[in-house]
């Protein structure tokens, strides 16, 4: 995989892991790199209300900043039933379920090849690097009684 490949495949998995988190529903990973001169991938999910769309955008934005990631645009529309954000090797897609068989952009990008969800999670999980704890002090196995301030 070119480096430029692999860094947009690790952005589509924050975005993904993300839109998962916060119960997206129908999440779809396009890689439209052979087919589009402008990204690399296309993620698509549904949500289920307007007040749920707010919730995955916001969601988005606080993962893509805790990761460093810069949003190049963002399109939304209060109301609209869709959201648009650009990270330029990766194009977000937020529609609710509405918008979202009203402009099917899979068919749009049907020469696309889809990634499953299933195996951008499981990447993130096998490649996770584990946390240590650090390891707690035992207690004494004596206590003192509390003193009282005389006074």
């Amino acid at each position: 995989m070119k480096p430029k490949k692999a860094s947009s495949i690790a952005l589509a998995q924050i975005c993904c892991r993300a839109l998962d988190a916060k119960k997206a529903e129908d999440i779809r990973i396009l890689d439209v790199g052979e087919v589009s001169s402008i990204t690399n991938f296309l993620v698509i999910a549904t949500a289920t209300s307007e007040t749920h769309l707010r919730a995955l955008r916001i969601e988005l934005e606080k993962e893509l900043d805790a990761s460093r990631m810069r949003i190049v645009g963002l399109e939304t529309a209060q109301e609209s039933g869709w959201t648009v954000i650009d990270l330029f090797d990766v194009m977000v897609h937020l529609f609710t379920a509405e918008r979202r068989d009203r402009f099917r952009l899979e068919a749009l990008w049907k020469d696309s090849v889809e990634i499953p969800l299933s195996n951008l999670l499981a990447f993130n999980e096998k490649h996770r690097t584990k946390r240590t704890v650090a390891p707690r002090k035992p207690k004494p196995s004596h206590s003192h009684p509390r003193r009282r301030k005389s006074g």
